[in-house]
């Protein structure tokens, strides 16, 4: 198994692959400490089979990494592992298609047994967190269901209209026809159900996670 450990601190990182050794002892193991890194990490020939995901690494402090490993690469198991105990960014975590949710205060046994959890295609989630967290809006889960329904180049073309690129810089960076380009946000724009550009940016924003949040 090819495991792929992306948080932004070194010692957390290290007893992650600690807590590896003793749920998968035969995992490969990779790190990434930001956005950047994550991508690098997964632009490989045989990506991982699971990450373990912080959802505060800098370069974007959201569900945005989740909602782009869930779209990009659908074979890969993701599973939290943050600070955050609320009940509420759990249940969202869920909802964007996280695999499990582990708290950084949990005790290792806890840590381990949901590792291998997710490492055998189930699911793990702090006991009663998700049932008793608020019951997430249906926007939220139409959201996630409508930005899965993207293919993997309308999805990668909406990122960075919501970055504000031109159609011609999204040609230049993706390495497309312009006219290409445009019938991908086209399609994007309706599966997101957005009459705009600018209408589909603010769609990356529901994927923030708000101050009140952290």
């Amino acid at each position: 198994m090819r495991v792929l450990v992306a948080d932004d601190h070194p010692l957390f990182r290290a007893a992650l692959r600690l807590a590896l050794t003793q749920a998968v002892p035969d995992a490969e193991v990779a790190e990434a400490h930001d956005v950047d890194s994550l991508r690098a990490a997964m632009a490989v020939p045989s990506e991982p089979d699971l990450v373990l995901l912080d959802l505060l690494m800098p370069g974007a402090k959201s569900f945005a990494p989740l909602a782009w490993l869930r779209n990009q690469y659908p074979g890969t198991a993701v599973m939290i592992v943050s600070a955050n105990e609320d009940p509420e960014v759990i249940r969202r975590a869920q909802v964007f298609g996280a695999a499990g949710y582990v708290v950084k205060s949990a005790a290792q046994s806890e840590l381990i047994s949901a590792i291998r959890a997710v490492a055998d295609c189930g699911q793990w989630y702090p006991q009663g967190i998700v049932a008793t967290a608020r019951r997430a809006e249906g926007g939220r889960e139409t959201l996630a269901a409508r930005l899965n329904s993207l293919t993997p180049q309308q999805y990668r073309v909406l990122e960075l209209v919501a970055r504000g690129r031109l159609n011609k810089q999204i040609a230049a960076e993706l390495a497309i026809e312009e006219s290409t380009v445009k019938a991908h946000v086209s399609a994007a724009l309706a599966k997101l159900g957005v009459r705009n550009r600018t209408q589909a940016s603010l769609v990356f924003r529901e994927l923030e996670i708000t101050q009140g949040d952290m």
